[in-house]
């Protein structure tokens, strides 16, 4: 089940494409986008990251951090950055697996990976905006960037 709009967002710590700890509480202070997404080298998946991108001034700036997190391995996700110019985090829920995405509502127990949820938080960690698609739904950058915008 997805978390509430008005809850707090679940801290956790996962590892980066470049295997460095990244926490959600690291980033009080500033908005931020927490996005699952099936897997990386995807269609779908690869035009939703190519998007966060190509508008990073909307997604990856002073004021907001967007983490892209997926049950791959640190090792695929680095290819995967790499491959595509993706600059922002992305985050390994990889061991325990699927751990993150559980806690927020988007882990598919008979697929064994993350869904398409995006939660916008804002600088205390509530989450003021949610959307949560299936694997072969795509969601929309503008929504993201219209839940942004609407946070003072």
């Amino acid at each position: 089940m997805a978390l509430e709009v008005g809850t707090v967002a679940p801290d956790f710590t996962l590892r980066n494409q470049f295997g460095e700890d990244v926490s959600l509480s690291d980033f009080r202070g500033k908005k931020v986008v927490v996005m699952f997404y099936p897997f990386a080298f995807t269609g779908i998946c690869t035009g939703e990251l190519c998007e966060i991108r190509d508008r990073q001034m909307d997604f990856d700036n002073d004021d907001t951090v967007t983490l892209s997190i997926s049950c791959d391995s640190t090792a695929t996700l680095k290819a995967f950055a790499d491959a595509e110019g993706l600059t922002h985090r992305l985050l390994s829920d990889f061991w325990p697996h699927g751990e993150v995405s559980r806690a927020y509502g988007a882990f598919w127990e008979e697929t064994g990976f993350a869904t398409r949820a995006t939660y916008v938080l804002d600088r205390d960690g509530v989450i003021r905006w949610s959307v949560v698609n299936g694997p072969g739904e795509a969601r929309s950058s503008n929504d993201y960037a219209e839940a942004l915008a609407s946070i003072d």
